[in-house]
C-alpha cells in the first residue's frame, strides 16, 4: 500500500462532504466526525445544540502521490459556500463552519494558499478559518457513509448532496471516481 497523508475539513454538514469526498480519486477513506470543541467523546445530539464548540467535519485518507493536498482543499473549497459563516444553506450554527485544521505548518500554509487561489471564483469573502489542531471524535457509527444508505432516502440529504456531485463532477471532473 502507498504512503497515506490526512486532511480534517468542515463544511457544513459532514454527510454532503463525506459523499463528495467518497467520489474522488486517490481517496482511501473519509470518516465523519467531530472537532474544535470543548466537550470529551461529544455525541451527535451535543454538537448539533451549537453549545459544544465543536464542527461536524471529515477526516480524509488520501494517496498523496494520486491528488496533492492543494487539490483535496481546492475541492472542498470549490464544493460548499465558504463564503457563508456559521453556516451551510439552512443549516445554522457554529457546528457547521467552515473551517480547516490543518494537521501540521506546511498544511497550514497549503490551506491559506487554497483559500487565496479560491477567492476569486466566489463573489463575497471566503470565511473558511483555518483551525488548530484538537483532538478528533468519530461521528456515530450511523454517520459513517451516510449518503451510501440511508442518505439517498433522506430528503434533506436528496435536496442537498445531488447538486454537490453535479458541481464535484463539473468543477473537478479529472478527479471523479468512475
Amino acid at each position: 500500500m502507498s504512503e497515506q497523508a490526512t486532511a480534517i475539513i468542515a463544511g457544513g454538514c459532514f454527510w454532503c462532504t463525506e459523499a463528495v469526498f467518497r467520489d474522488v480519486i486517490g481517496v482511501s477513506a473519509v470518516e465523519s466526525g467531530y472537532i474544535g470543541g470543548t466537550v470529551e467523546n461529544p455525541t451527535y445530539k451535543q454538537v448539533c445544540s451549537g453549545l459544544t464548540g465543536h464542527a461536524e467535519a471529515i477526516r480524509v485518507t488520501f494517496d498523496p502521490h494520486t491528488i496533492s493536498l492543494g487539490q483535496i482543499f481546492d475541492i472542498f473549497l470549490g464544493t460548499h459556500d465558504p463564503t457563508q459563516l456559521n453556516r451551510q444553506g439552512n443549516d445554522v450554527g457554529t457546528q457547521y463552519r467552515s473551517a480547516i485544521f490543518p494537521l501540521d505548518d506546511d498544511q497550514k500554509a497549503e490551506a491559506q494558499a487554497a483559500i487565496a487561489r479560491a477567492q476569486p471564483d466566489w463573489p463575497a469573502p471566503i470565511v473558511t478559518t483555518i483551525e488548530d489542531l484538537a483532538p478528533w471524535y468519530p461521528a456515530e457509527d450511523y454517520h459513517q457513509e451516510y449518503w451510501d444508505g440511508e442518505g439517498q432516502r433522506n430528503p434533506y440529504c436528496l435536496a442537498v448532496i445531488p447538486p454537490k456531485l453535479m458541481k464535484l463532477r463539473k468543477s473537478f471532473a479529472a478527479k471523479v471516481k468512475g
